[in-house]
């Protein structure tokens, strides 16, 4: 088996030439009764689209083309996600659990999926996505092979699968193609762990860089699992590949990846990161949640991002990460939503402000615009021009209705603290209209083949 036998539907998110816009140069008019631009929220906001870009944008524009109620804000960015952890949704709690016999089923369900049924459920978990307002996802991918490590006749066949998962869901797609080499400090691969391992990081890099998947709208980027799955001699190969792509990896996210790191190398995984030149403006720390002062102030002074993905940190037990710190020491914040406890881009960003202030019993830890710009972070994934309502940005555009149960009442700079998934009616990506009146215009019942897909896999 080598990928997916069938992508119908598959077009890309991408320009005109492949239906993501007007073609030669039609342009398509949008009235937004109130949309967030980048100086906050307008009223009355005609946006023209042309190619899957915006081409103007004028506030107080009298209604014309296609009227969009409610408010309208920029698309967001799923900085973190792990597709198939969201068939685990609710089935993780017996016994209470931990962190660690989550993982334990978390590898029982690795062992069990295929290019094609790894297709199959990434395309329903993506049109989960944009039904919750993401446009774009950066996909953590570490389950590269077969079973026993064995290749497919594509070594690729996987990271295929969800590239074409994306396309058929209208979402954008980082491919962070992972490197993911030991199970612990002195600990060599084993049992499901070895469909993830590329022997050493030059053997990682070589598979990674035959991957060139085409269209728009995909990206490839790379990952270092953790500090605990790639070693340190191995590093610097890591970096020196992903070099100008996006770069993420796990850090500090349990104490015991930090006691872990300490007791053989003497360092924090951040110390031992920046040691080995991982940390760079192209960077993002995924996680972060248990990192000293100096190690904050390293993140800051490289460049480097923080992913936070609270509703999976709480639902892993995690802790609270020191954003208002991390903040402080100038590093940017994004999110993303990991392994899909909840799909929720609204729910990640108030919760970055709710977490907040219970670990500081203080109010008004970030303002909305804050946190509005740490959920439509699409560079964190490499696609620098999504995420800003303004001429020459691409036309990604969110619009939740102001009528709802939850949004009733709200101030339209407000909505990010009250709406949900639930609210969203129409989603553009690249210009194209992915979720009309609250459906999915490519994904005829998601839930179904959420439904399906697990059930064969469970």
């Amino acid at each position: 088996m080598s990928g997916p036998r069938s992508v119908a539907g598959g077009e890309p998110v991408s320009g005109a030439e492949n239906g993501g816009g007007p073609a030669n140069g039609a342009v398509t008019e949008y009235w937004c009764e109130h949309a967030w631009l980048p100086g906050g929220v307008a009223e009355g906001v005609g946006v023209d689209v042309s190619g899957g870009v915006i081409v103007a944008v004028e506030p107080g524009r009298p209604r014309r083309g296609r009227t969009l109620p409610g408010l309208t804000l920029p698309g967001m960015a799923n900085a973190h996600s792990h597709a198939f952890h969201r068939a685990l949704r609710g089935r993780t709690h017996g016994d209470r659990g931990t962190f660690w016999t989550w993982r334990e089923q978390m590898y029982r369900l690795a062992e069990r999926l295929d290019p094609d049924s790894y297709y199959r459920l990434a395309r329903a978990v993506y049109a989960e996505m944009v039904l919750a307002g993401y446009t774009s996802v950066g996909e953590f991918h570490y389950l590269h092979h077969g079973p026993g490590g064995q290749r497919y006749d594509d070594p690729n066949a996987m990271s295929a699968a969800l590239v074409a998962a994306a396309a058929d869901a209208g979402i954008r797609i980082c491919l962070l193609d992972t490197c993911y080499l030991a199970g612990g400090q002195d600990t060599p691969l084993d049992g499901v762990q070895l469909r993830f391992g590329d022997g050493d990081a030059d053997g990682w890099a070589s598979r990674a860089g035959e991957f060139r998947p085409a269209g728009e709208h995909v990206v490839v980027g790379a990952a270092a699992h953790s500090v605990r799955a790639v070693p340190a001699a191995q590093l610097p190969a890591v970096a020196e590949w992903a070099a100008g792509r996006p770069l993420h990896i796990h850090l500090s996210e349990q104490r015991a990846e930090n006691d872990d790191c300490l007791r053989v190398h003497g360092v924090t995984p951040t110390a031992l990161l920046a040691r080995h030149g991982v940390l760079t403006e192209r960077t993002t720390a995924v996680h972060a949640t248990h990192l000293t002062d100096d190690d904050m102030s390293t993140l800051g002074v490289s460049g480097t991002r923080a992913c936070f993905c609270p509703t999976t940190e709480r639902d892993l037990g995690d802790g609270i990460g020191p954003a208002s710190a991390l903040t402080a020491a100038g590093v940017r914040l994004c999110l993303g939503s990991d392994s899909h406890a909840v799909v929720d881009a609204f729910e990640e960003a108030r919760a970055l402000e709710l977490n907040e202030r219970l670990a500081a019993e203080a109010r008004g830890r970030f303002d909305v615009a804050e946190l509005l710009a740490a959920a439509t972070d699409h560079g964190a994934i490499g696609f620098d021009d999504v995420g800003r309502i303004e001429p020459g940005g691409q036309a990604d555009l969110v619009t939740v209705r102001l009528d709802s149960v939850r949004t009733a009442g709200a101030a339209p700079d407000g909505v990010l603290l009250a709406a949900t998934g639930a609210d969203l009616t129409d989603v553009l990506v690249a210009g194209r209209p992915v979720v009309s009146d609250g459906v999915h215009t490519r994904v005829e019942r998601p839930a179904a083949e959420l439904a399906a897909e697990i059930g064969k896999l469970l």
